[in-house]
């Protein structure tokens, strides 16, 4: 293992890089281990991801720069998603955002932006799309705010220690992490862009040399050959990225699994817009019996009646492209979401009699593992270390699709690269998934059977996009530079897919479940041999809604707010008496269960009994009597310390064990009373187990030594309160977290209340 410190005294940073020979054009993914031929392979990788943050800066600033009129960036031009002007934003807010989280640097540059722009938006129920919340900056200030991230990016590399290979725990993951997230938004922008007015964007006669040479499109374009299935033998895939791999991956990559697939046809090409037309021409959009029922669904609410990227033009269509519109190329792949995808399947099944679908994620493993077998030197190496672009992939060859026959794989074309690939597999956790703690809504969030995976690359994936163990997925409605390649099985012996594995896996997140909406009484039901257990502790977050609630006028209980609200239980006690309950918290992963008990779910999880032995636990709101609370209760992701200005005007405040596990619990407190009308409470329970790994010792409220002083948190509370609030109510309620049939944590919280001033 490699370690040193800081490689050189840190330089002013825009001096440093602007030094830097940075190219336009992107590089390959950064290995996580050691160069053994630099003279210090320390510096040299220091040094590598400087060079591959700073060109990633780069790009991204380059796609931005296409858009003529600043109004354009205050444009939802793709409904489902924010207008522009935060994905310009979003990338930086997302370095300082996780460096914050992970205590790596001090302070934060802009606590309103950042908070703004934190949230990206998959439709889950949390994100935030309602235009009313947000005033957005201009341009220049968010161009301003990319430019200071970029210094400080850049200083942080000088400085944070480095030790080789990159651990997932390291400060350059957390890098790495920013540099990734930042290419996904290349993409992802640049679809949002191909659905923009042209007028807003600069033609390619109005760029220079270099920005031509960047996002020139394919000038080819004729008529396809007849497409045709070709074996492939079936075999047992192995999906997985192991923990040793040498590049960044994302949570959901790592873990194992196994499918085996019998023989399976595959499409030599992609299916093309020529074979796609057909479909079209022969009323493919207007026969429900091709659409399954959420295809059917998105039919009726769009009106489609060709592909999204296809625009009408007198009695043919041409294809928008990023910059341009053009003759519809019928030899390029078509650009289509699943739902269309799954479709034109079951049209050609009937066309052909043949049992035609979308492939699983392990088909086209298998496919690529043949193509690798049989072509040595084309798909031979994965990306990081290929000397040339194997296809129309990491913007080596076009910013634009190509004809389905111009990059061929040994018998197949395009199994990476031209445009992702959709499947039929739901994204769901390898076995042995772990969630990166400074990212768990990356992937948890997707786990829902709803998002399926797509595969193989575009022709702007680049870093980890294009390597082979990228996993990526989207809803099955939305629009990326996404086609699709058909294969056919034999019918009765298709391959199972993983989407049917909807139940709570995450050990956190199962004992917090329990926790909330276990037994009312801990020990009622699971009794070891020899009697009942010596405790009988009623349910905590119940408990402590029953303790609020005798503080709380009859006429204030408008708004609640539970912050900290972990997977929801006490915000549906709260919406019982209160119109309308704000329920945040930090972790996608707790919100998910809240939402899926509020959709009319159940949760299924289970919970560890002896050694490997668990038991199964299902919960659902109706079992509880809440199910009337579920629609006063809206759940979103927030930061307790930098949250949004809409969350305001609360009669209550509920935190919930929250503040001995914030960053800085302080900087919450002293803000508090701006969210609270005069007169209302803030709720604070706590046991104030202070510990450093959640909460600086310096920003402890208590439990410390002030001037050679014991501090009791109570006494640093009421410091920080008594300015705006009046101390009301204390007393203690206890709370058992169980770990195994025969072990729980038993702990007593202390709750405060306390009124607002007026």
């Amino acid at each position: 293992m490699h370690s040193t410190a800081t490689s050189r005294a840190a330089t002013p940073a825009a001096a440093a890089f602007s030094a830097l020979s940075v190219p336009v054009t992107p590089t390959h993914t950064l290995l996580l281990d050691a160069d053994l031929h630099a003279a210090d392979p320390v510096v040299a990788k220091r040094e590598a991801i400087r060079r591959y943050f700073h060109q990633t800066c780069e790009i991204y600033d380059r796609l931005f720069a296409l858009i003529r009129n600043d109004s354009a960036y205050y444009v939802r031009h793709e409904p489902l998603r924010h207008p522009l002007i935060f994905y310009f934003g979003h990338p930086a807010v997302f370095y300082v955002n996780k460096l914050t989280a992970g205590r790596f640097i001090p302070a934060r540059l802009d606590p309103k932006l950042e908070a703004m722009m934190a949230v990206g938006v998959d439709e889950m129920s949390w994100d935030d799309l309602n235009t009313a919340h947000y005033d957005w900056p201009s341009v220049e200030a968010v161009r301003g705010y990319r430019l200071l991230v970029r210094e400080t990016v850049d200083r942080f590399i000088e400085t944070m220690p480095l030790e080789l290979p990159i651990a997932w725990n390291s400060p350059a993951w957390v890098i790495l992490m920013g540099i990734e997230h930042e290419r996904i938004h290349l993409e992802t922008s640049s679809v949002i862009m191909r659905m923009m007015p042209l007028e807003d964007l600069r033609r390619p006669a109005d760029l220079s040399s270099e920005e031509r040479q960047l996002w020139r499109s394919c000038s080819e374009a004729g008529s396809p050959p007849a497409n045709e299935w070709l074996p492939v033998a079936g075999r047992t895939v192995r999906l997985g990225k192991p923990a040793t791999d040498r590049t960044y991956g994302w949570d959901n990559e790592y873990g194992v699994d196994e499918v085996t697939l019998p023989d399976f046809r595959a499409g030599r090409r992609l299916v093309s817009n020529a074979e796609f037309l057909a479909f079209v021409e022969s009323g493919g959009y207007l026969d429900d019996s091709f659409w399954t029922e959420e295809g059917k669904g998105w039919l009726g609410y769009t009106q489609a009646r060709h592909p999204r990227f296809w625009v009408e033009r007198g009695t043919g269509y041409v294809q928008r492209n990023l910059l341009e519109e053009i003759p519809l190329p019928l030899d390029w792949p078509v650009e289509v979401n699943c739902l269309e995808a799954e479709a034109y399947c079951a049209w050609l099944a009937q066309q052909t009699g043949e049992n035609v679908l979308l492939p699983t994620e392990a088909h086209w493993h298998a496919l690529r593992a043949d193509t690798v077998a049989e072509t040595a030197g084309t798909l031979e190496f994965d990306q990081p270390t290929w000397r040339e672009a194997p296809g129309n992939i990491n913007l080596e060859k076009f910013a634009s699709s190509c004809p389905v026959t111009q990059f061929p794989h040994g018998e197949f074309a395009d199994v990476v690269g031209n445009v992702w690939q959709w499947t039929r597999t739901p994204i769901m956790p390898f076995r042995g998934f772990e969630v990166h703690p400074l990212y768990d809504d990356f992937s948890v969030p997707t786990f829902d059977g709803r998002h399926n995976l797509i595969m193989g690359g575009s022709w702007i994936a680049t870093g980890n996009e294009a390597l082979a163990s990228a996993r990526y997925a989207f809803r099955r409605h939305f629009f990326q530079h996404a086609g699709f390649r058909t294969i056919v099985e034999t019918p009765g012996t298709e391959a199972v897919t993983a989407g049917s594995r909807l139940y709570e896996t995450d050990g956190l997140v199962t004992q917090y479940l329990d926790f909330h909406y276990g037994d009312a009484a801990v020990g009622s039901s699971e009794e070891p041999a020899g009697g009942p257990l010596p405790f009988g502790v009623p349910n905590f977050p119940k408990a402590c809604v029953e303790a609020v609630m005798p503080l709380v006028p009859a006429d204030r209980r408008a708004r609640c707010l539970d912050i900290g609200c972990s997977v929801g239980r006490s915000a549906f006690e709260f919406a019982r008496h209160f119109d309308h309950v704000d329920a945040l918290d930090f972790s996608a992963r707790f919100i998910q269960s809240g939402v899926r008990l509020q959709d009319g779910g159940e949760v299924l999880y289970e919970v560890p009994t002896e050694g490997e032995l668990t038991t199964n636990r299902t919960v659902s709101l109706d079992r509880l009597g809440l199910v009337e609370s579920g629609p006063r209760v809206v759940f979103m992701q927030g930061d307790a310390c930098n949250l949004k200005p809409i969350y305001t005007g609360y009669d209550l405040v509920f935190a919930g064990n929250l503040i001995d596990r914030l960053y800085d619990p302080a900087l919450f407190l002293e803000a508090i009373h701006n969210r609270i009308l005069p007169g209302g409470l803030l709720v604070i329970t706590s046991p104030y187990t202070w510990l450093e790994a959640y909460t600086p010792k310096d920003k402890w409220l208590g439990g410390r030594r002030e001037h050679g002083e014991p501090l009791p948190t109570q006494s640093g509370l009421m410091r920080l309160l008594e300015p705006a609030f009046e101390f009301l109510h204390c007393q203690n309620l206890p709370f058992v977290i169980r770990e195994t049939a025969r072990k729980h944590q038993h702990t007593v919280a202390e709750l405060t209340a306390w009124r607002r001033r007026a």
